[in-house]
């Protein structure tokens, strides 16, 4: 009997899946600062609002890369509104449980996609304020990194509140909000108001915290185009290069650098970002990846730098690159990329540089 249990113990196949597990609690606990991630838009809770389930919903999100790295998890719901009940009911007991935990004792880096952007900004304006006033200790966060980052609204959420509650409607719009929404949404209900620009502009534009919100942006497209025709400037199919750079005004932008295009080519952008809104940095740019790409393990493709070299918490974020010459005489073109992002997912080029 004895030998028999010992055999199966030493299957390979247990044996790999424990080194998997310590492998994966090593990466969360390797680095100085915890991460808390916090996702993006997710249809199905405004499609099937009764039958939605936020925590896993949430787990379902990053399970491409982000879950077995991170440390916690800040869950919300879609069908709600950001400085209702998202706060109210998901973010604040959240807060308090985070605080009680310690956890960011020694520092947390929120890690976020899309509309987790918004969130989070909300939640960095206020997150002393309220944990103090209940008595607890406010969290320690350091810095963000926002990947395609919604906190400067899309204008596709303009476009669905308004066909969505009998505005406007046109074959145009029906086919972008079919693409992006899907068939099933029949009413205009919580983030999505959020999500129009002005809105979303409006929510906590100037936290009093310091942190650095670093940007990463993608400008690949998605949904066939259809969805690119309703957003300013580049975009990643979902939201413009004005919010996911991190731009002071919604404007038509092509890139987050006055010196490098989102394809890491070196030259001259006249329509580039020239404002930013306080404490955002944008540093990777890339038109290899959509917006619903960037997040997730499975896509790779050359990325490059708009900002480099940024102080988060006494220690440097940044990333090595190297440049790479094509054609030549009037054909030759100067690009710049950060190294291994060929074969490297942006997680993990992300991940790696996270203190």
């Amino acid at each position: 009997m004895n030998n028999t249990h010992t055999h199966k113990w030493l299957k390979p196949q247990h044996i790999l899946g424990a080194c998997l597990a310590m492998l994966m609690s090593f990466s969360a606990a390797s680095k100085d600062h915890k991460i808390i991630l916090i996702h993006g838009l997710q249809v199905s809770q405004i499609t099937n609002k009764s039958g939605s389930d936020v925590v896993n919903d949430g787990e379902t999100y990053w399970q491409s890369y982000w879950n077995n790295r991170a440390d916690e998890r800040i869950d919300w719901p879609a069908y709600e509104r950001v400085e209702g009940k998202i706060a109210t009911d998901w973010v604040w007991p959240k807060l308090k449980q985070l605080s009680r935990s310690n956890l960011c004792a020694e520092g947390c880096v929120l890690v976020t996609h899309s509309t987790g952007d918004l969130i989070a900004r909300h939640i960095i304006d206020n997150q002393a304020n309220w944990l103090e006033n209940a008595g607890l200790t406010p969290l320690n966060i350091v810095a963000t990194f926002d990947l395609a980052g919604a906190g400067g609204g899309s204008e596709l959420a303009d476009v669905a509140v308004s066909a969505l509650t009998g505005a406007s409607w046109n074959f145009a719009i029906d086919a972008a909000l079919r693409w992006w929404l899907g068939s099933d949404v029949t009413e205009a209900v919580g983030v999505l108001h959020d999500l129009k620009v002005n809105n979303a502009r409006k929510i906590s534009p100037f936290p009093d915290a310091r942190t650095p919100r670093l940007r990463f942006v993608a400008d690949g497209n998605e949904y066939l185009g259809i969805t690119g025709a309703f957003l300013k400037g580049n975009d990643d199919s979902v939201v413009a290069s004005h919010s996911s750079c991190g731009a002071s005004s919604a404007r038509s932008f092509g890139s987050c650098s006055s010196s490098i295009d989102t394809d890491g080519r070196l030259k001259s952008q006249s329509d580039a970002v020239n404002s930013f809104m306080p404490n955002h940095y944008p540093m990777m740019m890339s038109d290899s990846y959509s917006h619903n790409e960037i997040h997730n393990a499975q896509r790779k493709g050359n990325v490059t730098i708009a900002m480099n070299n940024i102080n988060v918490d006494g220690q440097n974020v940044g990333f090595n690159t190297f440049d790479q010459t094509t054609g030549s005489w009037f054909w030759k073109k100067n690009y710049r990329y950060i190294k291994n992002s060929n074969t490297t997912s942006a997680s993990a080029l992300i991940y790696n540089v996270i203190p």
